[in-house]
């Protein structure tokens, strides 16, 4: 999504730079500081004659039609740049609706290391904070599975709107310029298009609830110092859950903030 807008922002200052570079039909030639002198009596014929000719031409008419000096190159390099990446927006309203599955392995002190936890510990700590968000045990085998429901937002729904209306509007340069002599009906140009982002907002909410599913393994080594939770499901819920439980990221290292004592 990222690369879409950054996309979006290339092509925008592109299409305003080609806006502007074109000559215009009616420009007419600058007099230069020593044309607008006033004329000395005493100043050579010949020298006189040379300004006279100088605007003589001036004054003949418009010069002809210049060309762009924009690269066109550059231009459609962008443009197809942006073509590939406009499905992108498509693709945020579509995965609205549905989590994003990973799966983590984390690590805790175990039952004989200092200020260590047993894996029974382990489990009723991971009990209590899956309760408290609303997620009830469906399978409590080797593997913990865990479901729950995630409601609709509001202002997901409101951030989906507005990110789509950016990239219609976006869409809609792209057509201006490119089809400037098409003649839309009832007088409409191509920023009516963005009219059309409040039906993100509909496709989302429409689509209702989501059911979570988290599944959990516990695992301790043979000397017991260490436990390895095993995690599995949606990827906010994963981030948001080892940071509440201090978890700690197999294979990382935990580096503590500036602000934390």
């Amino acid at each position: 999504m990222k690369i879409t807008w950054i996309f979006t922002f290339l092509l925008s200052c592109a299409t305003q730079c080609r806006a502007f570079v074109v000559t215009s039909q009616t420009n007419y030639p600058r007099l230069s500081r020593a044309m607008m002198m006033p004329m000395d009596p005493f100043v050579d014929v010949t020298q006189n004659d040379y300004f006279s000719s100088l605007l003589l031409s001036a004054v003949e008419g418009p010069p002809e039609v210049g060309g762009v000096s924009y690269s066109k190159a550059s231009y459609y390099t962008i443009l197809g740049l942006y073509v590939l990446s406009f499905p992108g927006v498509w693709s945020q309203v579509k995965r609205s609706t549905s989590a994003k599955i990973k799966r983590k392995t984390f690590v805790t002190a175990g039952e004989n290391a200092a200020a260590g936890k047993s894996l029974r510990q382990q489990a009723g700590e991971i009990m209590a904070y899956m309760t408290s968000n609303n997620y009830e045990v469906v399978d409590a085998g080797e593997t913990i599975t865990f479901r729950g429901i995630v409601q609709r937002s509001l202002g997901q729904a409101a951030f989906l709107v507005f990110c789509t209306a950016l990239g219609l509007l976006s869409l809609a340069l792209v057509l201006q310029v490119q089809f400037n002599d098409v003649e839309l009906p009832f007088g409409l140009n191509w920023y009516a298009i963005a009219l059309l982002s409040p039906y993100a907002g509909v496709y989302y909410w429409s689509a209702g609830d989501r059911v979570d599913e988290i599944s959990v393994k516990l695992v301790a080594n043979a000397d017991e110092t260490e436990n390895e939770i095993v995690v599995q499901g949606s990827d906010e819920e994963l981030e948001r859950m080892w940071r509440t439980l201090e978890w700690t990221e197999k294979g990382m290292v935990k580096i503590p903030g500036l602000l934390e004592s």
